[in-house]
């Protein structure tokens, strides 16, 4: 008797292969399934560019999401057809897509962040401390163990860090 895994268990497994984060995972197999839900319901591979097209632009202009979120939900359905079902899809061109925010983020001077940091104690100040000068991402701050910081030659050792950002 042959075992067919389902659909979603595939996608956890590819996920895994690639050692993905499990937030990613958790994540990509949300998007996927509401990709299917959307959809009613119909296998992926019944579905195609103008089907993917549809939902992600349902996402911007229904749902009102953020641009990043749309391009996680993009992100997860190209996996799912490049990764599990290997099927190429066309260029998706006439997606609609959400809009990014034309602000500029919000800087605090030097003063305000030692404001911010002198209420904080103990291991709270510490990682927020690190945070700051450091530039390391909440997770990877949170994962630190104590044989990782070596404050007198301030060196910092990232375990099961992501990639570098780009701008």
């Amino acid at each position: 008797m042959s075992h067919n895994p389902r659909l979603l268990d595939r996608v956890r497994d590819a996920i895994r292969v690639r050692h993905y984060s499990y937030r990613t995972e958790q994540q990509y197999v949300a998007w996927i399934r509401r990709f299917i839900v959307f959809n009613g319901r119909r296998h992926p591979r019944e579905l195609g560019g103008p089907e993917v097209e549809a939902f992600l632009s349902h996402l911007a202009t229904e749902r009102h999401v953020a641009a990043a979120t749309q391009a996680q939900a993009l992100a997860a359905v190209l996996f799912l057809y490049k990764h599990v079902l290997k099927v190429d899809l066309p260029w998706l061109g006439s997606v609609i897509r959400a809009s990014r925010p034309k602000r500029l983020p919000i800087v605090l001077t030097r003063g305000e962040v030692r404001r911010v940091l002198s209420e904080l104690d103990g291991q709270f100040h510490l990682i927020a401390g690190l945070l700051y000068g450091s530039g390391l991402r909440v997770l990877e701050a949170l994962r630190l163990r104590v044989k990782d910081v070596d404050l007198e030659r301030g060196i910092l050792v990232v375990r099961d860090g992501r990639e570098p950002r780009t701008a």
